[in-house]
């Protein structure tokens, strides 16, 4: 299976503390990927007024397979973030190549400003 055994288990399932999209994520980069996406199809959805239910009209994707993304509960296929990304007109895949590395020396995402209670 791709991915390993690592699939097995949701992207959440990697938090290692607080709460998911904003949680302290294990070093797992498809995991971090996954959260990531989670944060920035929240932010703008959050942006833009949308619900799963506008934006699953709009893009053709499932109102679930949205629900499921927001939750962290699959790992989002090219198909379905290609189609949400057109329909936002935004990037929701993270640039995880350029995420500095940490003290583990593995990259990790920047803390966000969102999660901070700032604006994002």
């Amino acid at each position: 299976m791709p991915g390993g055994t690592r699939r097995g288990k949701k992207p959440r399932d990697y938090a290692v503390s607080g709460d998911w999209p904003y949680a302290v994520m294990d070093s797992v980069r498809p995991a971090q990927v996954g959260q990531a996406v989670a944060q920035a199809l929240t932010e703008a959805m959050e942006q833009r007024g949308l619900s799963a239910n506008a934006l699953a009209m709009a893009s053709g994707v499932n109102r679930q397979v949205i629900s499921n993304i927001l939750a962290g509960t699959v790992w989002p296929d090219m198909f379905t973030l290609a189609s949400l990304e057109e329909t936002l007109d935004e990037m929701i895949w993270p640039r995880h190549t350029e995420w500095p590395a940490g003290d583990d020396g593995a990259r990790h995402q920047p803390v966000s400003l969102h999660r901070c209670g700032g604006e994002g």
